[in-house]
């Protein structure tokens, strides 16, 4: 993602044997729309069986639907709502039952939209909800998940977080807040994995052509922005995942998939302060409600 280290991991991806993701006994989560269908769909191509999870059990359907359309690859439905710790326990014995034994990929994907509201006016529903699903769906992931990973002694992580996590884009805290978290997780479970053989990536995007902006929880103010930057920059589902997928066999912990988060990394890292008042400054204009 950041120069050297890319480099780094991709000569090192020569001496690491076949790729994770090709024949991948993998769960993916949110499975039955944008990013993680296109994950599921990838996988398949590389040979997988795919764990289709999704809140929506039909949309989950339509996954695998879609994949038994595809000449190699096979999927099972599960509906799972990844907020629900027991639910995420249920997942990993069905992925268990499924696969006759540990998966070998396990990618944390749901993900729910929301923003347009500066903190003080969120209300702690909207942070209950958010946090429960993009948060907590990927701690309860990684802690159910990485034991039985560990113990197969090969295996693979890739948790969705965002651009948001270090963006810090206002009226976008509960988002920001728990992409923040999901960079985290994934960076100490990287620290913890290192010298397994189980890997961590974490996805960091901005804007990707899916559902999420009209399936969240967004003002229609910031919802029209977020459709037009998609339009005018955003990577479709497809690319970005295999993107990810080709980054995770090559060892990479971070995929930052578009030119403008690359910038914005560097940018609040160099010049913090600058940074900062650049984006309290795009507070004050960006449209309310």
């Amino acid at each position: 993602m950041f120069g050297i280290d890319t480099v780094f991991d991709t000569v090192l991806s020569i001496f690491r044997g076949p790729p994770r993701t090709a024949n991948a006994k993998a769960v993916v989560t949110g499975a039955g729309s944008g990013i993680g269908r296109s994950f599921a769909l990838e996988l398949a191509r590389r040979g997988g069986d795919i764990i289709c999870a999704d809140i929506d059990a039909e949309r989950a359907a339509e996954t695998v639907a879609l994949i038994e359309q595809l000449p190699t690859g096979t999927g099972h439905a599960v509906q799972c709502d990844v907020s629900d710790r027991s639910a995420i326990e249920l997942l990993a014995k069905q992925a268990q039952e499924i696969f006759g034994g540990a998966p070998t990929l396990v990618i944390n994907n749901a993900g729910v939209g929301i923003g347009g509201k500066p903190v003080g006016d969120i209300g702690f529903e909207d942070w209950d909800w958010a946090l429960g699903i993009n948060l907590w769906g990927v701690v309860y992931g990684c802690e159910i998940f990485t034991p039985l990973l560990r113990e197969a002694g090969r295996g693979g992580i890739i948790n969705v977080a965002s651009a948001a996590g270090f963006a810090a884009a206002p009226s976008m805290a509960a988002y920001n807040v728990s992409k923040a978290g999901v960079m985290s997780l994934s960076e100490t479970l990287a620290a913890e994995l290192d010298g397994t053989d189980v890997a961590v990536t974490v996805l960091c995007p901005t804007f990707v052509k899916t559902n999420v902006f009209t399936d969240g929880r967004i003002t229609p103010s910031s919802m029209s922005l977020s459709q037009q930057l998609a339009r005018w920059t955003g990577l479709s589902a497809d690319n970005v995942a295999a993107r990810t997928l080709d980054a995770h066999d090559a060892g990479q912990l971070y995929v930052v998939p578009q030119l403008d988060a690359t910038v914005i990394w560097h940018l609040k890292r160099h010049f913090p302060a600058l940074y900062a008042r650049g984006a309290g400054l795009l507070g004050r204009v960006l449209p309310k409600n």
